[in-house]
């Protein structure tokens, strides 16, 4: 059964570019500075707020995978690396080129893909009227389809949820974190033009999540 690791790394959008009622409605439960700049930071969870830099896939069997990426300084940026197709584009471009890629498969695995992952690449694909090739939802209780590790590691929400950078060092995996980045500085190295540090990020992300499978597959699944 063919199957695929993906990950995906956003921004949250110009908080300045919404007009004003909109800026209003998401400060509605802010009262002070410091929770106003909390929402702000926070736009980057939600595809409604936010946006798609980095789609990350990888097959967890052959280790060899694509990420596209985002690449404002450049109009197009092919190379290969460790395995690794690097692409740049749009976030229309590379969402177009998910689809096209992830419907050749029959497994989709990813961590917290169900509540972060998929609604993303879902709805910012209708932003920008791309249909999307495949069904990343299905049956919450079959992993067969898309099997969300983070669902699965917690039993379906029955215990507390956990990083990936955790559970990797709990089952002895190396973390994609190790290296020093993490998710909640790619705002920031997308402003400062580090396009492909966060594309490298995100492979490592594939990694970690692929070997966290292989030890779910392996101990944990039924």
């Amino acid at each position: 059964m063919p199957k695929i690791v993906v990950d995906i790394e956003t921004i949250g959008v110009d908080f300045e570019a919404f007009e004003k009622k909109t800026q209003e409605y998401l400060f509605k439960y802010s009262e002070t500075d410091e929770e106003r700049e909390e929402v702000k930071k926070k736009l980057a969870l939600s595809p409604l707020t936010g946006e798609i830099v980095t789609i990350g896939m990888l097959n967890p069997e052959t280790r060899k995978g694509i990420v596209l990426f985002q690449n404002k300084e450049e109009e197009k940026s092919e190379f290969e690396e460790n395995g690794i197709q690097y692409e740049s584009g749009s976030e229309k471009a590379i969402l177009e080129k998910f689809w096209e890629l992830v419907k050749n498969y029959d497994q989709v695995i990813t961590f917290n893909g169900r509540s972060f992952d998929g609604p993303f690449l879902s709805l910012r694909s209708a932003k920008h009227e791309i249909h999307p090739a495949k069904n990343l939802f299905g049956y919450r209780y079959d992993h067969k389809t898309h099997c969300d590790l983070l669902e699965q590691l917690t039993f379906y929400g029955a215990t507390r949820r956990y990083t990936l950078d955790f559970y990797a060092k709990y089952f002895g995996i190396k973390s994609s974190k190790d290296e020093g980045t993490t998710g909640s500085m790619v705002g920031e190295l997308y402003q400062a033009g580090k396009y492909l540090e966060i594309a490298r990020y995100c492979a490592r992300d594939l990694v970690t999540t692929a070997e966290l499978y292989a030890h779910w597959d392996k101990y944990l699944r039924f």
